[in-house]
C-alpha cells in the first residue's frame, strides 16, 4: 500500500520527535511491505521566519494532496512574550484547522500499566481508565467576533455555533461511543450558555438515532473535578472548543506525562494526527524530548486514516515494550535509572518493530 503523508515538523522539540515518528513508521512500512511518500511543509515559527505567516500556502497545498498530516507542534517563547505581536505560531494552527476542515480533535486518555505510579493521582482513582475527549476544533469562542472598545479597555471575545457544527461532531462521538463502552457525556455549561443549550438540544434530538448509547449530561465544572475523582468512570466525552481545550490538558496528566499521550483532528478534506505536548522550546535540540507521543500519534495514523490496525498495534506494543524494559528519556527515567537520548529511543523502536 502506497501512503501519502505529510510531514509538519514545526518549532521547538517538533522536528526531533517527528524524526522519531517517522524511524518508527519506515520500519513499520517495511516489516508490512508499505511505501511511505514524505512530503515536508513548514508551519508555525519556523514558518514565519522562512515566509513571513505561520501557515503558507504551498504547507496547504501540501496537506491537501496527503492522505494524512503528522504534526509536531508550535509556539516560540519571542511571540509569547510580546502581547503585540501581529503574527502568530498559534494563527497558523488556527487556519490549518479552518482550511482543511479539521472540525473534531480525539483525545484518548489512558494508563500503562509500567507507569501507573508516575500518575499525580492514586492509582485505585486511575486503574482502568480509557477514555476519549472530543473536542469540536472550529467553532465557539477562538472563531467568533472579538475585538476592543472603550479606547481599549473593553475587550470582548464571541462564542457562535450552529446546530450542523454540534451535528457534525456529535455524530462522530456517538459513533465511537457504539464501537467502545456506549456511554456518551454532553459537556456543556447549559445553565448559564445559550451556545450550550443549543448543544444539549441538538443531542438529545439525536439520541432517538442510537438507542443502544447511554447519553449523560454534564457542566464543566463538575467534569473537571470528575475527572481527576473517577477518570475511569468515562468513556467518550464530547464538547466544545474552549472546554475541550482545558479539559484534554487536565486529562492528560492521568497517565503521569504530557509526553505519552496522542491525538487526532478528523477532517472534512483530511486527517491530522499529533503529540498532545507543546513545542517546549527549552528542551529544543538538546536530544532530550520524549517522542512516544508522537509515534504514538503514527500508531493512531496508520490506524485511523488507513484502517491498518496490525500495523497500529505493532507500534503500540513495542512502545509498551520500551516502557516495560526502561527505553525511556529522561522524564520518565527517575533519578536511579539510566536516560536514553530522544534519537536512542527511537533507534531502539525501530529496530525493535
Amino acid at each position: 500500500m502506497k501512503l501519502n503523508i505529510a510531514l509538519l515538523a514545526g518549532d521547538g522539540i517538533g522536528p526531533e520527535v517527528i524524526d522519531q515518528a517517522v524511524k518508527v513508521s519506515n520500519a513499520v512500512a517495511k516489516k508490512f511491505n508499505h511505501e511511505i511518500v514524505w512530503t515536508s511543509g513548514l508551519t508555525g515559527a519556523a514558518a514565519i521566519d522562512a515566509v513571513g505567516e505561520p501557515y503558507p500556502d504551498l504547507t496547504h497545498e501540501i496537506c491537501m494532496a496527503a492522505d494524512a498530516v503528522l504534526f509536531g507542534a508550535i509556539g516560540h517563547p519571542r511571540f509569547d512574550n510580546d502581547p503585540k505581536a501581529k503574527v502568530r505560531p498559534e494563527q497558523g494552527l488556527l487556519k490549518m484547522r479552518k482550511k482543511l476542515g479539521l472540525f473534531a480533535n480525539v483525545r484518548p486518555t489512558f494508563t500503562f500499566p509500567s507507569l501507573i505510579d508516575n500518575s499525580p493521582l492514586k492509582r485505585e482513582r486511575i486503574e482502568g481508565t480509557d477514555l476519549i475527549i472530543l473536542r469540536e476544533l472550529t467553532g465557539g469562542i477562538y472563531f467568533g467576533e472579538r475585538g476592543r472598545k472603550d479606547d481599549g479597555d473593553t475587550a470582548f471575545d464571541t462564542c457562535t455555533y450552529t446546530r450542523e457544527e454540534v451535528k457534525r461532531l456529535a455524530k462522530l462521538g456517538f459513533e465511537m461511543a457504539m464501537a467502545r463502552g456506549k456511554k456518551l457525556c454532553c459537556v456543556d455549561k447549559a445553565n448559564v450558555l445559550e451556545t450550550s443549550r443549543l448543544w444539549r438540544e441538538t443531542v438529545q434530538d439525536m439520541e432517538k438515532d442510537f438507542p443502544e448509547v447511554t447519553v449523560s449530561y454534564e457542566f464543566v465544572d463538575a467534569v473537571a473535578m470528575r475527572l481527576v475523582q473517577w477518570p475511569n468512570s468515562y468513556d467518550v466525552l464530547i464538547t466544545e472548543n474552549l472546554f475541550g481545550d482545558i479539559l484534554t490538558d487536565e486529562a492528560s496528566v492521568i497517565s503521569g506525562s504530557m509526553g505519552l499521550m496522542p491525538s487526532a483532528s478528523i477532517g472534512v478534506h483530511t486527517s491530522l494526527f499529533e503529540p498532545i505536548h507543546g513545542s517546549y522550546p527549552q528542551a529544543a535540540g538538546k536530544d532530550i524530548a520524549n517522542p512516544l507521543a508522537t509515534v504514538l500519534s503514527a500508531a493512531m495514523m496508520f490506524e485511523d486514516a488507513f484502517g491498518l490496525k496490525e500495523e497500529a498495534a505493532a507500534i503500540r506494543a513495542v512502545v509498551n515494550k520500551s516502557l516495560t524494559e526502561g527505553i525511556v528519556t529522561e522524564d520518565l527515567a527517575g533519578k536511579e535509572a539510566k536516560a536514553y537520548k530522544t534519537s536512542e529511543v527511537g533507534d531502539w523502536l525501530a529496530k525493535n518493530i
